[in-house]
């Protein structure tokens, strides 16, 4: 089973298997419609689409981020359609970073089929490697029945946020809050996503870029000098994960995953979900 990461020739050996899943991730925020374009005219065989927008987000909400999580049963049914099922290995991957393939992962984690991981390097290490694309229109999928329950214990609210912010467990480091959003726009500089600029009052930076090189993971020991070093003192298991709108946090949590430092959480509303209230207080600066 893997679990984490695949790399090219592992998955090209086993690109045949009757119980392998694998789902293309590709997507822009600026060009949402992209990615499925581009998986129309040339993919990895067998590869079926998911899309940011429709299939690993709920429906956008007043108070929500801009990418909720999906309902679990929707995101089941979605998944068997697909043809994941128990004892299936599934594979995901984007245009190369990993950043929207990870969430897939995370969410297939979160209903409990831990038989996901991430290709490394994604398509364009692919193709780097001579390996051939399918461009005809794919085959149907087979379904199969998806059984999958939420590990709500995973998961974080805004609501748990506010509480431990009110009651100093951020900034005295009870919890640790990491952020993946690129330095400038933790900082508050260079915002073209978000309406408000800056970051939760103590949070920790630690950039999802930050975990590749030439656009693959890192190596495991580097990966957990770096984590430890944004930990500090505090456990894994006592770390959420955000980003803006809960996508490239997952990338961290795998990155976490991959370095041996499990038990991190994900706050699945991030940055968009918490300037939804102008009340609450944000933070600017490195």
């Amino acid at each position: 089973m893997f679990d984490t990461l695949i790399s090219v020739p592992e998955l090209a050996q086993r690109l045949e298997a009757p119980s392998l899943v694998i789902l293309d991730c590709r997507f822009d925020l600026a060009r949402p419609a992209w990615g499925e374009a581009a998986f129309g005219e040339a993919r990895i065989r067998h590869a079926r689409y998911a899309h940011l927008d429709r299939d690993l987000s709920g429906a956008l909400r007043p108070d929500s981020g801009r990418h909720p999580l999906p309902a679990p049963q929707a995101l089941a049914e979605r998944l068997g359609g697909w043809g994941i099922g128990a004892g299936v290995q599934v594979v995901a991957y984007d245009q190369g970073p990993g950043a929207f393939a990870a969430r897939l992962w995370w969410l297939l984690r979160w209903l409990g089929h831990p038989a996901v991981a991430v290709l490394d390097g994604g398509l364009a290490a692919w193709q780097a490697a001579g390996l051939e694309v399918e461009t005809t229109a794919p085959a149907a999928a087979h379904p199969r029945p998806f059984e999958g329950r939420p590990h709500t214990d995973e998961l974080i609210t805004t609501a748990q946020v506010e509480q431990w912010l009110t009651a100093g467990e951020l900034t005295s480091g009870a919890h640790v809050l990491i952020d993946a959003r690129g330095a400038d726009r933790f900082a508050g500089r260079n915002e073209t996503i978000d309406p408000v600029a800056g970051h939760i009052p103590g949070a920790r930076n630690h950039p999802f870029t930050d975990n590749l090189a030439d656009g693959r993971f890192l190596p495991a020991a580097t990966l957990r000098a770096r984590y430890l070093r944004t930990l500090g003192e505090q456990r894994p298991e006592r770390a959420v994960c955000m980003c803006g709108s809960g996508v490239t946090a997952c990338h961290t949590l795998l990155a976490l995953e991959i370095a041996g430092l499990p038990g991190a959480r994900l706050y699945g509303g991030s940055w968009s979900e918490w300037i939804c209230d102008p009340a609450r207080p944000v933070a600017t600066g490195g």
